[in-house]
């Protein structure tokens, strides 16, 4: 079946997590992925094991199938005349170098736009391509502390959390993907590409979302609340009867009612304090100790039934292992099983991008360090294998 960038090429020479990531889905769909990686050493995430699989770190397959790998090191003329080549040749560039870096070996946006008008050249950086912070390196944690996100993670009398997976890097790279897709729209009207510029920072910033808006409209600083919502109320994690938290989300007068009436609290439907989702802000702390004791009377799988009846949002709070082993994330897909001739069979996450024509595809496992370093160099760029050995041997490849 047709992908919808299957007649894309993107030259990926970035590493770790937001622009990997960002890479991959765009050949889930079908682009083809030529990642650059440093001869020998390869993407720093291959080395962050245990586990493993075979020699390849769980963290590095999380990000990388659909892709080739080679090595080119672009310290060498020779290497970076064969990333002009393949520049020549793509429709997109990713990369996440600091400021500057690329364009001091002759790979900046300036430089490859002048051999292909047409290149999408996306960069992601810390904190982007101007500002005072420009020349500083970004790192996810540092980026959630700095952006305010771990300010509101946590209790409110214990300490700042982080997220625990590096969603300022994942979400950095869905903002480029996004970008990109519709930076290929516009050349397909225009025939013109462009530079795309995603600051890790400004991805965090801009997904404070409702909690920004509360700051700016207010004026008031949001705080730690733990589970809790800053602007719906009872809409947290309740503590059951035989001591298993579930999530509860009311998220309109509608569903409390329907709550109340299940659970046979119809005297608070009327009762001021609470009837309206503002009231119940109001008075959070006294309903929600309220509700903690009603919850406690009951098991967490009689409340999951009864709540589900009521047709009111609520879940168990899974373990990981749980979650895959959850029918409806089976049924979706989100676990793919892929073989490596060397590494054999591992399992991975699957895409939750699900298009009815243009269907993501699992073609190709995450490759081993260069392993298509000669395929590309001889079928690609035409390199004779003359050729290919000198640039091995001299340690360019």
């Amino acid at each position: 079946m047709a992908q919808a960038l299957e007649d894309i090429k993107v030259l990926d020479l970035s590493r770790v997590l937001a622009m990997p990531y960002c890479s991959m889905m765009l050949g889930d769909m079908g682009a083809e992925i030529i990642r650059v990686e440093r001869p020998g050493i390869g993407d720093e995430t291959r080395h962050w094991g245990p586990p493993w699989a075979g020699d390849q770190s769980a963290y590095y397959l999380c990000t990388n199938r659909n892709k080739k790998s080679i090595t080119v090191d672009l310290k060498k003329k020779e290497g970076r005349e064969i990333i002009l080549q393949l520049a020549k040749r793509s429709d997109i560039l990713l990369e996440n170098f600091l400021p500057g870096s690329l364009a001091e070996m002759g790979l900046g946006y300036e430089q490859i736009r002048a051999i292909n008008p047409a290149i999408i050249y996306t960069s992601v950086t810390g904190y982007g391509q101007y500002g005072p912070y420009r020349d500083l390196p970004g790192f996810d944690f540092i980026i959630q502390a700095q952006g305010g996100l771990m300010s509101i993670i946590g209790e409110g009398d214990g300490p700042p959390m982080k997220v625990g997976v590096a969603i300022v890097d994942i979400t950095a790279g869905l903002f480029a993907c996004s970008a990109i897709l519709a930076a290929l729209h516009h050349r397909g009207k225009t025939g013109i590409g462009q530079h795309i510029d995603i600051a890790l920072l400004d991805s965090q910033v801009a997904w404070l979302a409702n909690q920004a808006s509360n700051y700016l409209i207010s004026g008031k600083v949001p705080r730690r609340m733990g589970n809790a919502h800053p602007n719906i109320v009872p809409y947290e994690a309740f503590e059951t009867k035989d001591g298993i938290y579930i999530a509860l989300g009311v998220g309109n007068d509608n569903q409390w009612q329907k709550f109340c009436k299940r659970a046979n609290l119809e005297n608070l439907i009327h009762d001021p304090r609470y009837a309206t989702n503002p009231k119940r802000v109001e008075n959070r702390r006294e309903l929600v100790s309220l509700l903690q004791e009603i919850f406690r009377q009951r098991t967490s799988a009689e409340w999951l039934q009864i709540l589900a009846e009521a047709e009111v949002p609520c879940g168990p709070i899974n373990t990981i292992d749980r979650v895959f082993a959850d029918p409806q994330v089976l049924a979706r897909g989100m676990v793919v099983e892929m073989e490596h001739p060397v590494d054999g069979k591992y399992r991975i996450v699957g895409s939750p991008m699900k298009l009815s024509e243009t269907p993501v595809q699992y073609k190709t496992p995450p490759p081993r360090l260069g392993e298509h370093t000669e395929e590309v160099l001889r079928d690609i760029l035409g390199y004779e294998h003359d050729q290919i050995s000198r640039l091995k041997e001299g340690k360019v490849t």
